[in-house]
């Protein structure tokens, strides 16, 4: 999807801060970016962590931001009561359903196991062709170094094609990852033949 036709971007991120004030100038640089450039936040609803953060600039900036949040977690108070568009759900698997189909792109910031899961998820369905939509990471102070070389990794042993790892945004600064996004184009067919997917046979 063209950026100029974009309206909203779905942002994972973890429900803490993490160690180091990067983490939480960059979440805040995201929420900014997104702001300024009239894109609305589709997050987990939380007002905890690196979540809260982003919708938090967001909102500062005078953007948009709906949030999905299962019924659990929202009684528990964990959700952000700033945020008027906050959409309650049964479960995590619908709370991941309905992020994904009020978004128009895709991006992790640092977060767990969660973050990694719903990113690679978004990833994974583009590879297929179940969406066309640009997923990308925001790789603060190389967080996500490790990751890159594990998806190198999977292109040279065979198991993923080159086309499909250069098309995983990977940038340092949210106005840099967002033009990656204003550039994208639709990914091809996950199940073109091996030679014109450059995969060894």
């Amino acid at each position: 999807m063209p950026f100029r036709t974009m309206k909203s971007v779905c942002v994972y991120c973890g429900s803490s801060t993490g160690t180091s004030e990067a983490y939480v100038r960059a979440a805040r640089a995201m929420g900014e970016a997104l702001g300024q450039a009239e894109l609305r936040l589709v997050y987990g609803g939380g007002r905890v962590g690196l979540m809260g953060v982003v919708a938090d600039a967001v909102l500062a900036s005078g953007g948009q931001v709906t949030g999905v949040i299962p019924q659990a977690l929202f009684d528990r108070e964990i959700a952000h009561g700033g945020v008027q568009d906050m959409r309650i759900v049964g479960s995590m698997h619908e709370r991941k359903e309905v992020m994904s189909s009020l978004s128009d792109g895709f991006v992790a910031l640092p977060g767990g196991a969660g973050t990694l899961e719903e990113i690679f998820e978004q990833w994974t369905w583009w590879q297929l062709g179940i969406h066309a939509k640009p997923c990308g990471l925001l790789n603060v102070e190389g967080y996500f170094d490790l990751l890159v070389g594990m998806v190198e990794r999977m292109v040279e042993e065979g198991f993923l094609a080159q086309p499909f790892a250069k098309m995983l945004a990977v940038e340092a600064e949210p106005v840099r990852l967002l033009a990656r996004f204003r550039d994208y184009e639709p990914p091809i067919r996950k199940w073109q033949s091996k030679k014109e997917l450059g995969v060894r046979s």
